[in-house]
């Protein structure tokens, strides 16, 4: 698998590479919105695919992440443009830019590779929407995507990169495809990434209502006057430590950490909250039944990745899950032992206990019921808003 990073101002045929942990001395940058993403989406043929960016910091000059990580053949770009978004597929007239991979506006991308495009001169604010549009002129196979985008992506036939108006975009998903990540040039104090699973990833929250506790997280920030980006490294479905059957649902967090926290652009701090999926598929390493030593175990070999690349790695408490459908006494004793150890050990730099902000006072096992989101798992937005409330700022500066 080829390096997540390209250098950029060399033509494609002589791109050099260097390591995913590399980062840009003195680098401006400071990533605003980065979706995991995961293998096994569909896949396109002469398409144009206008996906929704929500900017979770703002900042002038921007740069956008197109990858084919998770693909197993190249990808041929025919053309990208972003701009701001008016409503649905449909821009703010005259904010269109034209986007560039060392300076070549087609460009093919090969297999297990990401590119970072060019510096695009336009700005964006916190809590902005912007509009991707990239046109896909060859078949492909399965695509790199986010299945989970609660978000709405425009899908239009042929070349309409450079529409303003929704005419052509007839059709539409729930999800993103190739787009991994947006950069922004900014002088705030660097990235917080969320890193999880469903809860984290928004599952059950409205759609394109950005209601997930990491938008809400932003907004605190941005309110207290103390602006990071924030990243949602979410994946529905997603375990500690194993990879999950369905693709969509992604590898490992221990195989993924680094990716997708650690090489985020002026990424700080992680708040991890992961663990819920391992517990109720009992999926142990090796597939042996799942002990709390062993997903403590896993907590550990993330705590010394962050250490080892200078992030800061804040634990959050599993949320109660009594009612859902893979609940067990059991299981619950494990999540139970897991919680202790996250608010007790020290090993994190810093705890946010999520169970204590949402659980039922009348039962401890269970979600608030103003909280649940009716499968006794996900919160619903207003349980969302008061995880990220749970969030004492001054972890992250």
């Amino acid at each position: 698998m080829l390096p997540r990073r390209w250098l950029l101002g060399l033509s494609l045929a002589m791109v050099g590479i260097v390591p995913a942990t590399a980062q840009v001395i003195g680098d401006p940058y400071v990533a605003a919105w980065s979706p995991s993403m995961s293998a096994g989406g569909p896949s396109f043929r002469d398409q144009t695919l206008r996906m929704v960016v929500h900017a979770s910091i703002g900042g002038t000059s921007l740069r956008l992440h197109l990858s084919n990580l998770r693909s197993s053949t190249p990808l041929l770009v025919g053309k990208v443009s972003l701009a701001t978004q008016d409503h649905g597929a449909v821009e703010v007239a005259d904010s269109r830019r034209g986007v560039t991979v060392a300076q070549t506006s087609t460009f093919n991308i090969p297999a297990g590779a990401e590119v970072v495009s060019d510096p695009i001169p336009m700005s964006v604010e916190s809590g902005q929407n912007l509009l991707v549009s990239l046109y896909l002129p060859q078949a492909t196979e399965a695509s790199t995507w986010h299945s989970d985008a609660f978000d709405t992506t425009y899908l239009a036939e042929s070349d309409h990169a450079d529409d303003g108006d929704d005419a052509a975009y007839g059709k539409s998903t729930t999800s993103w495809y190739y787009l991994s990540g947006l950069d922004v040039r900014t002088d705030a104090r660097g990235a917080v990434v969320a890193f999880g699973d469903s809860i984290t990833d928004g599952y059950k929250t409205p759609q394109s209502a950005y209601a997930r506790w990491p938008d809400d997280l932003a907004r605190r920030l941005a309110e207290n006057q103390h602006p990071m980006g924030v990243v949602d490294a979410g994946i529905g479905g997603n375990r500690v430590l194993t990879d999950v059957p369905n693709l969509f649902q992604g590898i490992s967090a221990i195989k993924r950490f680094r990716h997708d926290a650690l090489d985020q652009a002026g990424a700080r701090t992680v708040i991890l909250m992961e663990g819920i999926n391992d517990i109720g598929n009992d999926a142990g390493p090796d597939n042996t039944p799942l002990t709390a030593q062993a997903l403590i175990d896993g907590y550990r070999q993330l705590i010394a990745k962050a250490h080892g690349a200078g992030v800061r790695i804040v634990g959050g408490t599993m949320l109660p899950f009594k009612g859902a459908g893979y609940y067990s006494p059991a299981r619950e004793a494990i999540r139970q032992a897991c919680n202790r150890w996250i608010r007790h050990s020290g090993a994190f730099d810093g705890v946010v206990d999520f169970e204590r902000a949402v659980r039922d006072p009348s039962d401890r096992q269970a979600l608030r019921p103003e909280y649940d989101s009716g499968d006794h798992l996900h919160p619903n937005a207003a349980g969302m808003q008061a995880m990220a409330n749970a969030v004492d700022l001054r972890l992250l500066h």
